[in-house]
Formats: structure tokens, sequence, C-alpha cells
């Protein structure tokens, strides 16, 4: 955990890009994304794999990203270039996505615990997974 400008800052997790199809990829209509947990302990890690007409940013799609819990995502993202967001993609989850000197940092703003956070995102609840896997 760290502070800088008045917010605190600490680690959720890591989203790395990929184009291999893992197992239990869930699905993103709303950004044209399936995703996938690694089986780490330690830190928690997010595998993306996206498709062609992804909308999302180019840096989101090539570079990993860090994502922080912040304690004021509105001070948080000041100064920064949004690459994506804020928005609400689970009730009482705000994110954005920041341009960090060409690296994209995903920041999160939320009371819920994480064991609520995850378990809601597999579940499919919220806009962001509707649905686990896609019809292919």
């Amino acid at each position: 955990m760290f502070m800088r400008n008045g917010v605190t800052y600490e680690f959720h997790h890591l989203g790395i890009p990929t184009t291999e199809v893992r197992p239990g990829e869930r699905y993103s209509a709303m950004f044209g994304m399936y995703t996938s947990d690694a089986d780490s302990r330690l830190v928690r890690v997010q595998y993306h794999r996206y498709e062609p007409s992804s909308p999302l940013p180019e840096l989101l799609r090539i570079l990993p990203h860090p994502a922080f819990r912040v304690d004021d995502l509105e001070r948080a993202v000041q100064g920064f270039t949004l690459l994506l967001g804020p928005y609400e993609p689970i009730d009482g989850f705000r994110v954005a996505v920041i341009d960090d000197g060409g690296h994209p940092v995903e920041l999160i703003e939320t009371s819920l615990p994480d064991d609520e956070v995850w378990g809601r995102a597999h579940a499919g609840q919220g806009i962001l997974y509707a649905a686990p896997g896609k019809p292919e």
C-alpha cells in the first residue's frame, strides 16, 4: 500500500493480455473480450483475450496492467489521460483505466470485500460479464 497526492493505493490484481484460449473464460460482449483467472495464490492474475473488434484502447489490449484499489477514484484520475471510464461494471465497484507514461493502470474504488467482487464477476452479475463463455 502507498499514498500519492492524498490517495491511498493498494495492489488489487494484474491483468495480462493473451491470445490463448484458457479454461473458465467469461465473455464480455461490451468489451469484446474473454477473461480467465490464473491459479495463483499470492498475486491475483486475470488473463484477457480480445476479439479483433474490441473497442478497448490498444494500450489495454497489448500491455499488462496493474490494478489498484483506491480510496478516491475521482482524485486518483486527475492529471491523467483516461483510457476507460470511470464506469461501474458491478454495483458498488467503480473502475477507470488511466495512461501512466504509456502504461495502462486500472484504478478501482469499492467498499466491497474482494470475495464478493470476484464472486459477482464469476456469477455474471453486473454489466461486464453477463454470462459465462460465449457461443462460438
